[in-house]
């Protein structure tokens, strides 16, 4: 979920009340903000917020079903979610992939992160920054091809 996404807003309170009745159901809930933790959108390959996911013995499902207290609940209890094909090997948040994939989102706010420190902090120039960026991705580009 994100702070900032209407939808993720409007399951707030379902989720909560999900995440109550989670013992009663021998699950675990739980929610990531991918505004903190990017790495994981990347891993997860998160393309729409809200995300859910199933997880059973290290295999995951992507919950695709209506978003009401009582559907989530019957996923788990009537155990809906075998039915679901799970995520592809090459997709699987735990695979090669998609670590490399959370590498690039790590990388991507870090990268952010010195663009916001040479504007803020040092008071350069935007497009002064996007031609340091630019030159040091050719310089980058350039040792790698050697």
């Amino acid at each position: 979920y994100a702070p900032w996404c209407p939808a993720c807003q409007q399951i707030e309170l379902t989720w909560e009340s999900f995440a109550k009745e989670s013992e009663h159901l021998d699950v675990t809930v739980g929610k990531v903000d991918v505004t903190q933790e990017p790495g994981l959108s990347g891993r997860f390959f998160v393309t729409t917020l809200p995300t859910i996911y199933h997880a059973n013995d290290g295999v995951f499902r992507r919950y695709r079903g209506s978003r009401t207290l009582e559907d989530l609940q019957g996923y788990v209890l009537e155990r809906k979610w075998e039915a679901v094909e799970p995520v592809a090997g090459w997709k699987s948040p735990s695979s090669i992939m998609m670590h490399g994939m959370a590498g690039l989102f790590h990388l991507s706010g870090w990268i952010r992160q010195i663009h916001s420190y040479l504007t803020g902090t040092l008071g350069i120039h935007v497009w002064i920054s996007y031609a340091l960026f630019i030159l040091a991705t050719l310089l980058i580009g350039l040792f790698l091809g050697l």
